[in-house]
């Protein structure tokens, strides 16, 4: 949160918690988010094959209006590790994404699956 108590990002971790895999992740995320209700979803980036430090993953950067109005710009990864495959998403309203995304990029790269 800002000093005004807007929200300037998030990071989410979950496991896989359907048929996603490597290859599909970009077409699955942004179909997932439309079936949250986002609307104007907008894949902007594909990158497969990125090496996190315990797997191998597929990331998609997109942006999205929530149903409640709000916009984010995120980056999604599916990341398959020795023990589990995970999903990792930082996100940041427009406004916020520049100066945030750094800090969510090294926090995503981190993970340890």
């Amino acid at each position: 949160m800002d000093a005004r108590r807007r929200l300037v990002g998030y990071l989410n971790l979950t496991p896989r918690q359907s048929s996603e895999s490597l290859s599909d992740w970009a077409s699955f995320r942004v179909a997932h988010n439309l079936a949250e209700g986002d609307r104007d979803v907008k894949r902007d980036a594909v990158a497969y094959g990125v090496r996190f430090r315990t797997g191998t993953g597929t990331c998609v950067r997109d942006s999205y209006t929530t149903s409640s109005g709000a916009r984010f710009i995120e980056i999604a990864c599916l990341v398959r590790g020795a023990r589990a495959t995970s999903v990792i998403v930082g996100a940041a309203p427009p406004r916020a994404w520049t100066p945030t995304s750094p800090v969510l990029y090294r926090a995503i790269s981190a993970l340890i699956t």
